[in-house]
């Protein structure tokens, strides 16, 4: 019987490796920078609720930990773009690349009704859960503000995914980074009431989120239109074209991708929930360790967007081991960039807390203890943070997304949380134990997820010819 024929990239190249490196790095940099930035914005956000004082941090961080699940469900589920641009790209189907940009944008107006209907019950979902009144009520007045920015948030997203799949995401990144400057000033005059406008605290901040996200999108799509590259594709000919079977295509890949999404920050939303459930102090702690967790998180996260990018292109072009090695290279650099973040939350955390909190005023001890402490485990579970991300990105580069989800649906949710609110409340360690039950759940999935991209990688590359 005859062997099968080798794929097309199947004969060893001693450069491949470095090549793909390289070729990994340009693309995940200016992402990962992008991510910064994005972060960044948030940033500055929570360190002008910080001059509010805690109650108002605290009930902003309630607020946004209803805004960000719904913001990385749809996220999430636009992420099938990436892999479904790459593919086409690769097997050099441009008109398909047209097809999916039209039905993301569809899938955005599909979802946004009921988003701000979720938001407008903000107060409402809040009580439900135990928190306080006074800061359900805040946390209100802050999603009254932001919800109407999801739409153009979600649009630069997708847009991000179109340029990133052709290796060109530094425009995104620049538009990320004057915008800081921009949300900062219009934070300072919505917040504090400068220049006559009124003073809207919460619900500036919120506001003033929805109008920078505006316009970054709007400057975004203008520039892509503009360009000569991108202008022959005619992304918006025909908008209200339906396309089914891609827009089928995109909630099926998209979907679980979302869920998964949903599930990870479920879960640090519901640590959010938890903490809120032991005193004010131990959630304006959280709000400040969350931030930098999430500012290193980051990074994988455009590692993995860069993954997700550089195994698509192999897939289309139909070369498994090129799909094979960019996926090899991707965990290894995810996992070597979390290295400077677990070393730094470790040993200067209460450095880092200082530029959120006053370590000098007694008012503050608490929250300050609690933060530095919450950064310490934070700098433990770095690897596992950036080491699921990473994975989960190379297997949405083979469109394999539902094991994924229930991957992280178990992982997350009934080892995660089940082991937060048994070390925070029976084992009494309160909001460390909290912590200590997420970096668990982080754990269990990095492990599930690395067994689950073996057994695809595995079945998807053919087997070696034998020789003689």
């Amino acid at each position: 019987m005859a062997s099968p024929a080798p794929s097309a990239d199947s004969k060893p190249d001693p450069t491949a490796f470095a090549t793909e490196v390289r070729a990994t790095l340009a693309l995940a940099i200016p992402i990962a920078a992008t991510q910064l930035a994005q972060m960044a914005l948030q940033t500055t956000d929570v360190l002008m609720t910080g001059r509010l004082g805690p109650e108002a941090l605290a009930a902003a961080q309630l607020g946004h930990n209803l805004y960000f699940p719904v913001f990385v469900t749809i996220l999430g589920t636009l992420f099938a773009t990436s892999a479904m641009f790459a593919q086409e790209l690769g097997g050099r189907r441009y008109k398909g690349v047209r097809r999916t940009f039209r039905q993301g944008f569809w899938l955005i107006l599909a979802v946004m009704p009921a988003s701000w209907l979720y938001f407008a019950y903000a107060e409402d979902i809040l009580i439900a859960l135990g928190q306080s009144p006074v800061l359900a009520a805040r946390a209100q007045s802050y999603c009254d503000g932001v919800m109407w920015g999801l739409p153009f948030m979600a649009g630069f997203a997708l847009l991000r995914n179109f340029i990133a799949a052709h290796g060109r995401p530094r425009p995104a990144m620049w538009l990320l980074a004057v915008g800081i400057p921009v949300n900062a000033a219009v934070d300072y005059v919505l917040m504090f009431g400068k220049f006559g406008f009124p003073r809207l605290e919460l619900f500036g901040l919120g506001l003033a989120t929805t109008c920078v996200q505006a316009a970054m999108f709007v400057a975004l799509l203008v520039y892509i239109q503009r360009d000569r590259r991108y202008r022959r594709y005619m992304l918006l000919a025909r908008f209200w074209r339906a396309d089914w079977p891609r827009f089928r295509e995109i909630w099926s890949v998209g979907l679980p991708i979302g869920c998964t999404k949903l599930a990870e920050a479920g879960l640090f939303a519901a640590t959010g929930f938890l903490i809120g459930l032991i005193g004010v102090a131990e959630l304006a702690g959280h709000a400040v360790a969350l931030q930098f967790a999430a500012i290193a998180f980051m990074i994988p996260f455009g590692v993995a967007q860069a993954a997700t990018v550089r195994v698509g292109l192999a897939v289309g072009r139909r070369q498994p081991d090129g799909a094979v090695l960019a996926g090899r290279v991707s965990i290894l650099v995810g996992t070597v960039v979390m290295i400077p973040s677990a070393l730094v939350y470790v040993f200067f955390g209460k450095t880092l807390v200082s530029l959120f909190l006053d370590i000098g005023d007694p008012a503050e001890a608490a929250a300050v203890g609690h933060a530095v402490a919450y950064l310490a485990i934070a700098g433990l579970f770095q690897f596992a943070d950036g080491g699921q991300a990473v994975s989960a990105g190379v297997l949405r580069g083979f469109k394999d997304t539902r094991v994924p989800m229930v991957i992280a649906l178990i992982g997350y949710w009934p080892m995660g949380i089940g082991a937060a609110l048994l070390f925070a409340f029976p084992l009494g360690f309160g909001g460390a134990g909290v912590w200590a039950g997420l970096a668990l759940g982080l754990f269990a999935v990095w492990g599930m997820l690395a067994l689950r991209l073996r057994r695809v990688a595995g079945r998807f590359r053919p087997p070696r010819p034998v020789s003689g």
